[in-house]
């Protein structure tokens, strides 16, 4: 159980998560959704400087480049990179290659709730050049709870053979304390600095999951979930010791729904398939299965420490909200349909991505739940921020619906 007492800030959705007001916050994760201007929607100006700290520039290099790419970051070698790698460097529909400031055209899921708050957005670390004593952000593309030695040595595609870069959890919380010295200086200054902000954990596990659907079973995936929340939670306490006090801990989303694992598993039979949604059951049970592992996970730690707030925030209700009944949301029928992609049943093609010269996009991207398979849309997002926010009432932080005493979550979604 977790107590939220009353503050006198309110709480705010940030990028899924929250952090207090006028108060610094340290985000661990969050996965970037990278759109392309001539795609359609609605651009979002973010100032970004294409540039990593010069004293940090050769740590996060040595972590996040593997040779060769390691010593040429500033030239145009990502094309050499695997895809996902690529989409990763993105920034604004443009090639990270250049130490310059671009307009942002990306619409992050924090956006919205940053907006209605009229909060400042929180800076990436590998691209921002100024202080980051009001927030920060270590997010990489396709991060992945696990280290990518778990990977090779389960012949998991994505492993440390398959994937130049490596930003797991682990690699991040490294970065978060190799920055840690820039916030505070001593003991008591660290425990008061970091215990005003509230740290947001993932979403973690999705990228694990989904890059071994590749050449695992759905049964053999769900062996390792208990080492995805066990990594979780380690990551959790390490933040606890550094002096982190309130936490959010988002679950995973329903991969059965997902557009790149429906098209994976397109011969799958039709007993595979939820009757109402078409969604793939055996997945979203999956997905059901790690939030119950994460959640009796976030119990215990409670128990362990009853002054730290932590809590789960709940991706999988809202977006199966969304699919089972899309018209209320004013979506399309076809709600499993991406707005931006190839030829295919649900819009998802491997040799035509989003982003490719033949590529085309729907008409109407807010009449869509996906925006490219692998990111909702706009509009999608704002309703998992409006329901996140809609948990929390403000003038207490306190959860409206179980009241002070009750389970620490956001999201309507029951297991």
């Amino acid at each position: 159980m977790c107590r939220l007492a009353p503050a006198p800030p309110p709480l705010v959705v940030q990028a899924g998560d929250l952090f207090p007001l006028q108060r610094p916050s340290l985000q661990v994760h969050l996965q970037l959704r990278r759109l392309l201007r001539r795609h359609g929607q609605q651009p979002r100006r973010l100032r970004m400087v294409l540039r990593v700290r010069p004293r940090h520039a050769a740590s996060l290099r040595h972590h996040l480049l593997r040779p060769p790419h390691r010593p040429q970051r500033g030239r145009a070698t990502h094309h050499r990179l695997h895809r996902y790698v690529r989409a990763s460097l993105l920034i604004s529909g443009r090639q990270a290659t250049r130490e310059s400031t671009s307009s942002g055209d990306d619409y992050m899921f924090f956006v919205g709730a940053a907006e209605n708050l009229g909060l400042p957005y929180v800076p990436p670390t590998l691209v921002h050049n100024g202080s980051f004593r009001r927030g920060a952000n270590f997010a990489v593309g396709a991060a992945t709870a696990l280290d990518t030695g778990f990977f090779h040595e389960r012949d998991i595609p994505g492993g440390s053979s398959k994937f130049p870069l490596n930003t797991s959890l682990g690699v991040q919380l490294e970065w978060f304390e190799s920055m840690k010295p820039t916030l505070c200086r001593t003991p008591r200054e660290c425990k008061n600095f970091f215990g005003r902000s509230l740290f947001l954990v993932g979403e973690f596990g999705v990228n694990d999951y989904h890059f071994s659907f590749q050449r695992k079973t759905v049964q053999e995936v769900r062996s390792f979930i208990p080492d995805v929340v066990a990594t979780i939670s380690m990551a959790i306490e390490r933040l606890i010791k550094h002096g982190a006090r309130s936490l959010v801990v988002p679950g995973v989303i329903p991969s059965g729904c997902s557009p790149p694992i429906l098209t994976k598993f397109a011969g799958a039979p039709p007993t595979a398939y939820d009757s109402k949604t078409g969604c793939l059951t055996a997945h979203n049970e999956l997905g059901l299965y790690h939030n119950l592992l994460l959640q009796a996970a976030l119990a215990k730690l409670r128990t362990k420490h009853r002054n730290i707030k932590i809590i789960y925030a709940d991706f999988f209700g809202p977006i199966m909200e969304m699919v089972e009944s899309p018209h209320k949301f004013g979506f399309e029928e076809d709600v499993l349909m991406v707005c931006c992609g190839g030829p295919g049943r649900y819009g998802m093609n491997s040799t035509v991505p989003c982003g490719d010269a033949a590529a085309t996009t729907c008409r109407d991207p807010s009449a869509r739940l996906y925006w490219d398979g692998v990111h909702l849309t706009e509009a999608a997002n704002r309703h998992v921020a409006d329901v996140w926010l809609g948990e929390i009432n403000p003038s207490t932080g306190v959860s409206r619906k179980q009241g002070a005493k009750g389970p620490c979550r956001l999201g309507r979604h029951k297991i």
